[in-house]
C-alpha cells in the first residue's frame, strides 16, 4: 500500500468516512496548471468536490473561473469570491427566480448559465425583464455527447442570433462538452476532438460574419483535457472537474494523466467474519459511489488478494485467503471507482495533512439549496 494514504491517528476517525487527502489536492491542482500552460486557461469544475476549501485552494493558484451544475453550486463557487461562474446547466422554470436571486445576493461574481433552445432563450429572457443588468449566457454546443445540447449547423447560428437579440440576455460563446469521449487511447480521443472542433469553429466563423462576437468556448472534461490543453484558438478555456480529487476509474484508464493522483479514499472497517475466508466490512453503496457495477466500485489498497461478494446498503462482503490475518475493527482503505458521485454521498470529509487527520471540510453543496 502507498505509504501516503496512511493515516497515523486513524482511529480517531469514523467508518464508513469520506477522506480528503490535502496536499495531494494541492498537488493535482498545480498539475492541472501545469498542463493547462496558465490558470486563466482553466474553468474547472466543482460538482467533483463540492467544497468551499478545495475553491480557494484552486484560487490560491490563481484559477478564477469556475464552473457547475446546480445553483447551489453556484452560491458555494460565490461565498468562496470566485469571480466568475458558469453555471454548465440549462436553466429553466423557478431555477430562472434563483439564479436572479444570486445575481443580486453576490454582486461581486459574474454569472452565466447555459441555452441550447429557442423556447429557453425566451423563458431566460422573459425572466429577466425586470433586472438592471444583462444576463451572461453561453450556447450549450452538442457535440455528439446528445445529453444537452445544439448541433452545430444552420440552426444553431439561429439560436446564437436569438439570444444575441433578446432583451436582458447577452449572449458570451459556447459551451462544449464531450463527456462521450473517454476511449483509452490518447490518439483515438485526439482524433475525435480534431473532428468536433472543425464544426464549432466553422460555426464561430459564422456568427461572427453576421457580426456576433463570440469571446469564449469554454470545452471538455477530464478524459480530453490533455487534448485541449494543446490547442491555441481565442477564447478557449479548459474544464476539468474529476482531477482535482482523481480516482480509479480514471487513473485505470489514461496513462498520459499520470501526474494526477487519487486524492480522496473511503476509510472502512472490518465489522464480521462470518465465514472462515470472509471479511465484511462498512463499506456499503451509501458510502461508495453504486453507478459501477458491484464488485468494480473500489479498489482497496491494503487487503492484498480478494474477491468482492456482495454489496448493500451498509456492508460490503469479500473473500480473501487472509481472512485468518484480520482482526474486527481494523482498516481498510478503498479508491472509490467515481469519485464524484462518493463525494455527494458524505456531509463531511476528514482532512489528511501529512498522514495525520487534522479536520473536517463541509461537502457545502451536496444539497441542491443553499440559501437562494
Amino acid at each position: 500500500m502507498n505509504p501516503t494514504y496512511v493515516i497515523e491517528n486513524v482511529g480517531e476517525i469514523f467508518s464508513p468516512a469520506l477522506v480528503f487527502y490535502k496536499d495531494l489536492i494541492r498537488a493535482n491542482i498545480a498539475e492541472v496548471v501545469r498542463l493547462a500552460g496558465s490558470p486563466k486557461r482553466l474553468c474547472p469544475h466543482a460538482k467533483t468536490h463540492k467544497c468551499r476549501e478545495i475553491v480557494r485552494m484552486q484560487m490560491d493558484a490563481g484559477i478564477t473561473t469556475h464552473k457547475c451544475a446546480t445553483v447551489a453550486e453556484a452560491e458555494m463557487l460565490a461565498q468562496c469570491g470566485v469571480p466568475d461562474v458558469l453555471i454548465a446547466y440549462p436553466i429553466v422554470g423557478p431555477n430562472v427566480a434563483r439564479v436572479r436571486a444570486l445575481v443580486i445576493k453576490y454582486p461581486t461574481t459574474k454569472f452565466s448559465v447555459l441555452c441550447d433552445h429557442p423556447d429557453g432563450a425566451k423563458g431566460l429572457s422573459a425572466g429577466w425583464s425586470e433586472m438592471p443588468g444583462k444576463l451572461d449566457v453561453m450556447m450549450d454546443v452538442n457535440v455528439g455527447h446528445d445529453r444537452t445540447g445544439i448541433k452545430p449547423g444552420p440552426a444553431a447560428a439561429a439560436l446564437y442570433e436569438q439570444l444575441a437579440k433578446s432583451p436582458g440576455l447577452n449572449v458570451t460563446g459556447f459551451h462544449v462538452y464531450d463527456g462521450h469521449n473517454h476511449q483509452e487511447s490518447l490518439a483515438e480521443r485526439e482524433a475525435a476532438v480534431k473532428a468536433l472542433i472543425g464544426p464549432v469553429l466553422e460555426l464561430r466563423k459564422t456568427v461572427e460574419n453576421r457580426g456576433l462576437s463570440v469571446p469564449r468556448v469554454i470545452c471538455g472534461g477530464t478524459p480530453t483535457f490533455p487534448v485541449w490543453a494543446k490547442m491555441e484558438f481565442p477564447g478557449l478555456q479548459c474544464s476539468p472537474g474529476t482531477f482535482v480529487l482523481y480516482d480509479q476509474g480514471y487513473g485505470s484508464k489514461y496513462a498520459e494523466l499520470s501526474g494526477f493522483t487519487p486524492a480522496a479514499l473511503v476509510v472502512s472497517r472490518v465489522i464480521s467474519k462470518p465465514l472462515p475466508n470472509r471479511l465484511t466490512t462498512d463499506l456499503g453503496h451509501k458510502a461508495i459511489a453504486a453507478d459501477p457495477p458491484a464488485g468494480k466500485r473500489a479498489v482497496l489498497l491494503n487487503l492484498g488478494e480478494y474477491t468482492p461478494i456482495l454489496q448493500n446498503e451498509e456492508h460490503f462482503a469479500i473473500d480473501t485467503p487472509r481472512a485468518g490475518d484480520w482482526k474486527i475493527g481494523e482498516v481498510i482503505y478503498a479508491v472509490p471507482t467515481h469519485v464524484c458521485p462518493t463525494v455527494a454521498l458524505h456531509r463531511r470529509a476528514c482532512v489528511v495533512e501529512n498522514n495525520r487527520f487534522i479536520g473536517t471540510w463541509e461537502i457545502a453543496s451536496r444539497d441542491r439549496k443553499l440559501t437562494v
